[in-house]
């Protein structure tokens, strides 16, 4: 790439931060800035391509913005430096935020496993943190094209022209949803001065299957239960309860979406779509108790009769007789439900991702302000490091924890 030394002039625009990114990070990194610094925050200059702000803000949990989550620990998210997040995570709470939402007005509800919801609109949210940056300048439709260190600080080559920073903050967020105008700029920033990347990849996404596994969930496609989803061995393994979703393609569903954050190409994943229930030992008391009901009739005390004839037709056991089976063919059917072992052929993509997953590199950033160890005044924020949340308000937590590491350093800078 060029060097950007050639756009530089005398009376070039200048700014003191310039944040890229419109989203939930660079909107509450600029107003944490104003907060923390008062009059000497100097000018902060926010800009994004998008012609609104906060747009994956605006239609999360279904419109409702699922703001956080009051179970935010270093558990609940995904990195190749496990521990990285810990400090911003522990300098920014979910009570923190609770806090700023109750001095907005913004009513809010829990959900299951922690889950906060806005009562109202997301439109609550963005609206706060446009209010909580007042003082700073947000541009809109202003697509950022290249970066370069300087002497003073930063050159940015722009399209609504060049201009001049000491400090630059990325917040591009990453590839998920590129109808909402995501792209890899975040990413070609990091190229640019030397930083390594965790090899981006869909994450919360619905998982694909090969042609055999079709067969099965076409047509039970729009058929919900509640089932154990797990990854992976011994101390490597990661297990959710949640719903899943039969789909035409393949199975989706909260438990589907969060297991797709762990899981790579190549890979098996274990469904128990009966969690806590030895199918085996109930059928072979059902069986005891005589009578003429059918395999299907049987499984349907733990599952959808639509799923247990599915199973049963699968299994060759299609109008078969429950008193006829041995118990060998009870173990079979019954890890067909406990333990149904799957190998996904891949992912829905990033059309349908809530996340990525990977990113720039943690171990080329400082994990108490985001700044990049060997650029002073360069930060990474946000969705574009390689700090991936489960599903559930975790990832807009891991936004505010950043942002406010990032502001809080420079504020004190």
């Amino acid at each position: 790439m060029a060097s950007l030394q050639a756009l530089y002039a005398p009376g070039m625009e200048q700014v003191d931060t310039v944040i890229f990114g419109a989203g939930a990070a660079g909107l509450f990194c600029a107003g944490s800035i104003l907060q923390q610094s008062g009059d000497q925050a100097g000018r902060i200059l926010v800009l994004d391509h998008s012609r609104a702000p906060g747009e994956k803000i605006r239609i999360s949990g279904g419109g409702r913005c699922n703001f956080t989550n009051l179970a935010s620990g270093l558990d609940r998210f995904v990195s190749d430096n496990p521990r990285f997040a810990a400090s911003a995570l522990a300098g920014f709470s979910p009570t923190d935020f609770i806090a700023m939402v109750d001095h907005a007005g913004i009513a809010w509800h829990e959900k299951t496993l922690g889950q906060l919801f806005c009562d109202g609109s997301a439109r609550q949210i963005i609206d706060m943190l446009l209010h909580r940056m007042r003082g700073a300048e947000l541009r809109l439709g202003t697509a950022v094209e290249a970066v370069e260190r300087t002497e003073q600080g930063f050159l940015v080559a722009s399209s609504g022209g060049p201009l001049a920073a000491r400090r630059v903050v990325v917040a591009t967020g990453g590839k998920s949803i590129p109808k909402m105008g995501a792209t890899g700029i975040g990413y070609d920033i990091a190229a640019r001065f030397g930083l390594a990347l965790v090899e981006p990849r869909a994450g919360l996404v619905p998982l694909t299957f090969a042609q055999q596994d079709l067969e099965l969930c076409r047509p039970l496609a729009g058929l919900s239960v509640t089932a154990q989803v797990s990854h992976g061995t011994g101390r490597r393994r990661t297990s959710f309860r949640d719903g899943l979703l039969f789909t035409h393609r393949g199975l989706s569903g909260p438990a589907i979406l969060q297991i797709s954050s762990f899981w790579r190409p190549g890979e098996e994943i274990a469904v128990d779509l009966a969690p806590d229930t030895d199918v085996a030992a109930g059928l072979r008391e059902i069986r005891g108790q005589g009578g003429r009901m059918t395999v299907a009739s049987a499984l349907s005390r733990w599952l959808p009769a639509r799923l247990a004839e599915a199973i049963a037709v699968e299994m060759g056991l299609a109008g078969a007789r429950l008193a006829d089976q041995r118990n060998a063919a009870l173990e079979r059917l019954a890890g067909r439900v406990n333990r149904w072992l799957l190998r996904p052929v891949g992912s829905e993509g990033w059309r349908t991702a809530e996340v990525t997953v990977g990113g720039v590199d943690t171990h080329a950033l400082d994990s108490r302000t985001m700044q990049v160890k060997s650029v002073p005044g360069l930060y990474f924020i946000g969705e574009v490091v390689d700090v991936t949340g489960w599903l559930g308000g975790y990832n807009f937590q891991w936004a505010w924890a950043s942002a406010h590491a990032a502001a809080k350093a420079i504020a004190a800078g």
